[in-house]
């Protein structure tokens, strides 16, 4: 998938919708270890804040915050699927959530990096570190 690929994207009911462009297609896939995404286990994808649209289901799209309150983790209130959130390390960028985006699957990769998010860069004063990658294998016929 090319940089700046767009596509759209929906909750599991399909109440919300959004279109999105993402900052460099899906090179930037990674799951993250702080005690929300551990629960979540989603692969998120980055793209610019300004980049994301809601086509539909504003009405029904909720927002669960923790901890300092910057991350913003959105979710359809009917379903209950994450759909993206707006990320505590950059404001200006969100993470999308890849098994909402059309013809896309989190088994779609073979390795995804796994952020240390239990350690924040926010909290510790230094910069994001790897804590790892989950690897994916498909099952043999």
């Amino acid at each position: 998938m090319d940089m700046g690929a767009e596509l759209n994207g929906a909750c599991h009911c399909g109440r919300v919708r959004f279109h999105v462009t993402l900052t460099d297609g899906l090179r930037t896939a990674r799951r993250c270890t702080c005690s929300y995404c551990r629960m979540r286990g989603a692969v998120a994808i980055s793209a610019d804040a300004g980049s994301l649209r809601i086509l539909s289901g504003t009405e029904v799209l909720a927002t669960y915050k923790f901890n300092t309150g910057t991350a913003e983790h959105h979710f359809c209130s009917v379903c209950g699927i994450y759909t993206f959130h707006r990320r505590r390390s950059n404001p200006g960028e969100y993470g999308v959530n890849a098994a909402c985006l059309e013809g896309v699957s989190p088994f779609d990769f073979a390795e995804v990096p796994v952020l240390d998010g239990e350690n924040h860069p926010a909290d510790t004063g230094g910069s994001a570190r790897l804590a790892g990658v989950l690897r994916f294998e498909r099952a043999k016929d």
